[in-house]
C-alpha cells in the first residue's frame, strides 16, 4: 500500500514538475515575442504620433486641439464663468466653419461620382 501511494505521489509529482517547466517556458516565449514586437511597433506609432502632431498644427484655428490645452484654457477661464461661456461659443463656431469646410470639399468630390452613376 505504501508503495502504491509513494509511486503515485512520485507520478503526480513528475507530472507537476514538467507541466511548470512548460507553462514557464511558455511565459517566456510568449513575453520575449511580446517585448520584440513591441520594439519594432515603437518606430511605427512615433512616425504616426509626428503626422498626427504635424496634421494638428496644420489647423490654423485658435481652438486648443490637445488636452494640455484645453486644460490651460480651463484654468485660465476658472474664476470668469462669462469669458469661458464667449470661448466655447466662439470656439463651436470655428468648429462648425471648419466642418463645414471639409463637407463641402468632400461633397465636391463625391459629387462627379454620384452624377456619373445616375446617368448609367
Amino acid at each position: 500500500m505504501k508503495n502504491i501511494v509513494k509511486s503515485a505521489s512520485a507520478g503526480i509529482g513528475s507530472v507537476f514538475k514538467q507541466f511548470q517547466v512548460k507553462r514557464f517556458l511558455a511565459v517566456v516565449l510568449a513575453g520575449f515575442l511580446l517585448l520584440t514586437t513591441n520594439v519594432a511597433r515603437v518606430d511605427n506609432s512615433k512616425a504616426v504620433t509626428d503626422r498626427v502632431d504635424q496634421l494638428v498644427d496644420r489647423d490654423s484655428s485658435d481652438r486648443p486641439k490637445t488636452i494640455g490645452e484645453w486644460n490651460k484654457e480651463a484654468r485660465q477661464t476658472e474664476d470668469a464663468p462669462l469669458e469661458r461661456v464667449k470661448r466655447i461659443g466662439k470656439e463651436s463656431a470655428e468648429a462648425v466653419k471648419d466642418f463645414g469646410e471639409m463637407y463641402g470639399d468632400t461633397a465636391e468630390r463625391t459629387t462627379p461620382d454620384l452624377d456619373n452613376n445616375m446617368m448609367k
